[in-house]
């Protein structure tokens, strides 16, 4: 008997930090036109499976990303340290961590060596975070890694964004570059004149359209920079969904009924640029429905079914989108089961780890990689290059299609660390009329079946009942 799959599956995740980063998806997509945007967003269905890195000064105090600067009154703005007892004070010492950034572990290529080893095809980075500070040579702003105020700026590898994107790109993976829209730093988005009260601009653009202006020619010459300076970007990552045109605010989602002003930067003009700069570029403006979303991102979650466009979950691997001392680490079981679970339904996994100060990953990150490796070289056959198939899971079952070819995957999860499977296995086929093959991914022997209805019964040898080397699931192929 089908059970559907009727709850939404919630990460374990630090709760201040879910609410603080929470975004609803968009009601509506609106598919590219442009032809070599189609072929890239195409490509990168295919991939799965991404790396996603937040990192910045606030690594240094082990805070939440940025929003600790923010006077909203949320359990993720709380100040701790010595610095709370003031905003300004507290903001102040925040933005003096500039001088003391120094992460002299940075070593991209063994970032690149682990996430390639673990099956991860692309790469997201936070080339600047709401805060502020750019992880780029930005020539806008002295508010950078490459300040003669920070540290870090005399290491030959200070322009550490170049840095990860030559790495990546020279392992084939597509690259992508993280930009917040919003710039709490920029007096042009936060003024001076004024106290900023929260997320939002701290001044109406329409009473003030030459500051407005002055923000919005920043922002464009930022991003240009990144288009231009960076070699081959494939994604354009836009956060900070709250600057947009106030035509798109949708005032049943709480946290876009505190947007007032009219924050549109001109995102016609931006992606006109980035892609004469980078062809194809795929723009994700994330939460802002229309031509320049061109994936959705659902944020620490599984949609209960596929969805009838391209998506991607973006979900940490520790409680925290940052570093954070000692932080809780999923188990490389529940990052396979994850992974399976949003392919079944035709999505992509952008898994997040957070540099610390020193510029390196906490050795869990490497140790969990490792572990997922090992089961992907197996099992990764049935996730790249693959769509959803009808019934998409039955019980502890979920399924995957090859998009080109007549292949079924079923992969079997494990409750526990290896797969003990019974004498028999039944899967789901749906109007499949004839069965060609079934085998197990890392075993040779083709297995004995019966086809009823769409009812695939299936025989499993004593040999392979218990297979410990599978761990976290087992996968079926079925040739019809």
């Amino acid at each position: 008997m089908i059970k559907k799959f009727v709850t939404l599956l919630l990460v374990l995740i630090n709760t201040t930090v879910l609410v603080a980063q929470q975004h609803n998806m968009s009601k509506t997509y609106q598919a590219p036109t442009d032809e070599l945007v189609k072929k890239k967003l195409n490509n990168w269905q295919d991939l799965k499976f991404g790396l996603f890195m937040h990192w910045g000064t606030y690594s240094q105090w082990g805070v939440v990303e940025s929003w600790s600067i923010c006077p909203e009154d949320e359990g993720w703005t709380q100040r701790k340290g010595p610095y709370g007892a003031t905003y300004n004070g507290y903001l102040k010492a925040y933005e003096n961590l500039q001088t003391t950034f120094n992460p002299v572990k940075f070593n991209p290529e063994k970032w690149v060596a682990a996430a390639k080893s673990a099956g991860m095809k692309y790469v997201i980075f936070t080339t600047k975070h709401h805060d502020g500070f750019s992880m780029f040579d930005t020539k806008q702003t002295d508010y950078k890694i490459t300040s003669a105020k920070t540290p870090f700026s005399s290491n030959p590898r200070s322009n550490v964004t170049k840095e990860i994107f030559n790495a990546f790109r020279k392992e084939n993976f597509m690259i992508g570059a993280y930009f917040s829209k919003p710039d709490w730093h920029s007096e042009d988005y936060w003024w001076p004149y004024f106290p900023p009260k929260d997320r939002n601009v701290n001044y109406d653009p329409a009473m003030h359209p030459d500051r407005w202006q002055k923000f919005k020619d920043f922002t464009y010459n930022q991003i240009g920079e990144l288009m231009t300076d960076y070699g081959k970007v494939d994604i354009l990552w836009l956060d900070g969904g709250w600057v947009r045109p106030k035509s798109t605010i949708d005032t049943t989602v709480d946290w876009q009924r505190g947007i007032k002003f009219n924050q549109d930067i001109n995102m016609p003009k931006i992606a006109g640029m980035a892609r004469s700069k980078q062809p194809g570029l795929i723009v994700v403006d994330r939460t802002v429905t229309g031509e320049f979303e061109n994936y959705t991102t659902p944020e620490q979650q599984v949609p209960e079914t596929p969805l009838d466009h391209p998506w991607e979950t973006c979900i940490t691997m520790g409680d925290s989108w940052s570093y954070v001392p000692n932080d809780h680490y999923k188990t490389a079981h529940q990052i396979v089961q994850l992974l399976v679970k949003i392919v079944s339904r035709g999505g992509n996994l952008l898994l997040n780890i957070g540099p610390g100060p020193d510029g390196d990953w906490d050795p869990v990150a490497y140790s969990r990689l490792s572990e997922v490796s090992a089961w992907m070289q197996v099992n990764g056959e049935g996730i790249y290059g693959s769509t959803s198939v009808a019934p998409y899971s039955t019980g502890n079952v979920y399924y995957t299609k090859a998009k080109n070819a007549n292949t079924i995957y079923a992969f079997v999860l494990a409750d526990k660390d290896g797969v003990k499977l019974g004498k028999t296995v039944i899967i789901k086929v749906n109007h499949v009329k004839a069965i060609k093959k079934v085998t197990m991914l890392g075993f040779k022997q083709s297995l004995k079946y019966k086809l009823t209805g769409d009812d695939l019964v299936i025989t499993i040898p004593a040999a392979i009942q218990n297979n410990t080397a599978a761990r976290y699931a087992s996968t079926l192929k079925v040739t019809y």
